[in-house]
């Protein structure tokens, strides 16, 4: 058994203090090399840590200017002008679109294309650069095992809408020629000839790097999350640890243990991850005694990480909604109105957590399966990243104790299947309605009355139709 505890640098401790500069990132490859797969994910990455980040890509705006018919190899092929002509402009219109984009306030522009050669390169450039002061990284992705490459085509270009009703061998065969038509023009990025680009190259996925002048916080981030990616098949197992006596008596924060149920919840969870089957399976939990005692009784290796511990609620550690509104109405009110920035006195917000949060999510693209056993907030900040969640949803996702979620990576997303275990629990979700008050200690014990914990039938008769009015009792 081993704990782990994670260090976050300075430099990466709070996105919300750092000025981010406007920013180019270039993607540079031939076809069936991850490039829109790691455009996409280092989108999502960026928008999750507070970096407001938007993708272009170029084979969008070109499915938008032609057929399906005109997107077949032919279109591809180095001599036919016309095409040519039609690729040439949808660049630019992204290229010009990705300018207005950042000129208007973005942060970061992720360009999507091939931009296979010096010349388009040195192009795009000029124009951010040169003509609009944007910083400007490429990255490209340079993939020399036919296995990898062949993957890429069945599991992604297939289900591209350049082959939709097409037959899969015929499909397959037109893509391929598609590449060869790039491959005789294409021109890698090199670090002589290009010594003064600011990039990374991405070699067969990440088996090996090159970096060359990088410089500035987003280059840095950039560099960071894509040498810790893998395209590996994973499964990643999300829940909260069991039932709490703190959730029962509806505190927040603390550090108790199980209740009855959450003991029954932990036993439950191992015999449902015993029937899985799965190989080398690792389990995460925080160094807080609910999420020890949850994993327990499962038999795989176990792992503590502080980073896993539940939000910071500062001075109203143990307390309840309820407690925090009358004692502190103005702190109550701030929460209401911004949720993910909000910070308790003394404590976190959920942006605080994002920033603890990242040296997890970084362990957990290089893992292959993996069981995360966490506190509500911690397990809403992981489920917003695969789930590709914005900020303002983050807070208010309802993750119900004794429900695991399972997380399967997929080309561009992330399967998610849920498991409801017994028994079932108290409901600490809190409602977003700012007009919706939290529960009141007597509407509380009707939940509990819901879910078999009140064992007193005539106290919750009072509040049965303020329940209803509230649309809770059903």
């Amino acid at each position: 058994m081993r704990t782990r505890r994670s260090l976050i640098s300075a430099q990466f401790a709070d996105i919300a203090n750092v000025a981010i500069a406007p920013c180019a990132i270039v993607m540079v490859g031939l076809p069936a090399r991850g490039k829109t797969y790691m455009a996409k994910k280092l989108a999502h990455y960026l928008n999750w840590i507070g970096i407001d980040t938007r993708v272009f890509n170029v084979g969008e705006y070109r499915r938008k200017a032609v057929t399906q018919f005109m997107s077949s190899a032919d279109f591809f092929r180095p001599d036919n002008t016309e095409a040519l002509e039609i690729r040439d402009r949808c660049a630019r219109d992204a290229l010009e679109d990705l300018g207005c984009w950042l000129e208007g306030g973005g942060e970061v522009a992720v360009y999507d294309a091939t931009n296979s050669s010096r010349s388009r390169r040195k192009m795009i450039c000029e124009y951010l650069t040169n003509e609009h002061g944007f910083k400007t990284f490429f990255v490209e992705s340079v993939c020399f095992n036919p296995e990898i490459v062949e993957a890429n085509i069945r599991e992604v270009k297939l289900s591209s809408p350049d082959y939709r009703n097409t037959n899969q061998d015929e499909a397959i065969a037109d893509f391929k020629k598609r590449i060869a038509h790039y491959e005789s023009q294409y021109e890698t990025i090199d670090d002589v000839k290009d010594r003064d680009l600011s990039f990374i190259k991405i070699f067969d996925q990440g088996e090996r790097y090159l970096v060359n002048r990088v410089q500035g916080h987003v280059e840095s981030r950039v560099v960071y999350y894509l040498m810790n990616i893998h395209v590996l098949p994973k499964t990643i197992f999300l829940t909260r640890h069991g039932e709490t006596e703190s959730n029962v008596c509806g505190e927040i924060g603390g550090d108790r243990g199980l209740s009855d149920r959450g003991i029954q919840f932990a036993l439950t969870l191992a015999e449902f991850l015993d029937k899985m089957n799965l190989t080398g399976l690792r389990v995460w939990t925080s160094l807080l005694k609910a999420t020890i005692q949850t994993a327990s009784g499962i038999r795989s290796p176990k792992e503590h990480w502080k980073a896993l511990n539940e939000i910071d609620a500062g001075i109203c550690e143990g307390m309840t909604y309820e407690d925090i509104r009358l004692k502190f109405p103005e702190e109550y009110a701030m929460r209401c109105k911004d949720k993910y920035h909000y910070r308790y006195p003394g404590g976190e917000s959920y942006q605080d957590l994002v920033a603890r949060l990242e040296p997890v999510i970084m362990e957990l693209e290089r893992q292959e399966n993996v069981l995360v056993i966490c506190s509500q907030a911690v397990a809403r900040c992981l489920l917003a990243y695969f789930m590709e969640l914005d900020s303002g949803e983050l807070p208010y996702l309802d993750i119900p104790l004794h429900t695991v979620y399972k997380l399967t990576p997929v080309a561009y997303g992330c399967k998610v299947e849920t498991y409801q275990l017994p028994p079932v629990a108290v409901d600490t979700y809190q409602p977003r309605t700012v007009d919706v008050m939290p529960l009141t200690s007597v509407e509380r014990r009707a939940r509990r009355k819901q879910t078999s914990e009140c064992q007193e039938p005539d106290c919750c008769n009072q509040t049965k139709a303020v329940l209803y009015g509230r649309g809770i009792a059903t």
